[in-house]
């Protein structure tokens, strides 16, 4: 058992070293779009410290082929599959932008102009020695509705470490109202389907 250890200049200098090579992992990684299944980047915390982690995006589904990608934040409680991970290993995702496609098929984006990235909400969990999350999502608002029925549930940034620290103030952020966005779609983006 340790009941006490010391750190010298040496061991100081170890330590700094070791955060300069995380720092520039942070800078090395990915960059552009995230599709399901693909490592990223996402926040986590153990107090009092957020914390940025690799982790894949989508939970395996043991009974079908694919993955769960998102989950209802208005249910996601109810659901005995995430109501561990929800209530106690919650996530944020950072993005600059995400993506819907119109019944044209055309990429639609959706984007903060006031702020340089959007927090999205999400919880996390381990499967075969490999952590994985999940995007929590919620009705869509006025700015997202004409596109798409749903949308991420987006923090502010004040609320980072509310959402993954504080118990009370998770259960009144799965019902918050999302903030708007701007919305873009260039004409000469290729739609989803080549006609």
């Amino acid at each position: 058992m340790c009941g006490r250890y010391y750190v010298d200049d040496d061991t100081a200098r170890e330590i700094e070293k070791v955060v300069r090579e995380v720092d520039e992992k942070m800078r090395r990684e990915r960059r552009g779009d995230i599709y399901p299944s693909q490592s990223a980047t996402v926040i986590t915390g153990r107090k009092p410290h957020l914390l940025a982690e690799e982790m894949s995006w989508g939970f395996p589904q043991y009974q079908k082929k694919g993955l769960l990608i998102n989950a209802r934040a208005e249910t996601a409680l109810e659901r005995k599959s995430f109501r561990d991970s929800v209530m106690h290993r919650r996530c944020i995702i950072p993005a600059k932008q995400f993506y819907e496609w119109d019944p044209g098929k055309n990429k639609v984006t959706f984007l903060r102009e006031d702020q340089p990235a959007l927090f999205m909400a999400g919880f996390y969990n381990r499967f075969q020695d490999e952590d994985h999350f999940i995007i929590l999502t919620t009705q869509a608002n006025e700015s997202v509705s004409p596109v798409h029925h749903r949308m991420p549930l987006i923090l502010e940034r004040s609320e980072l470490e509310d959402w993954v620290y504080e118990d009370t103030f998770f259960e009144f952020a799965l019902h918050k109202k999302p903030p708007q966005l701007v919305r873009r779609q260039d004409y000469e983006q290729q739609s989803l389907f080549l006609t």
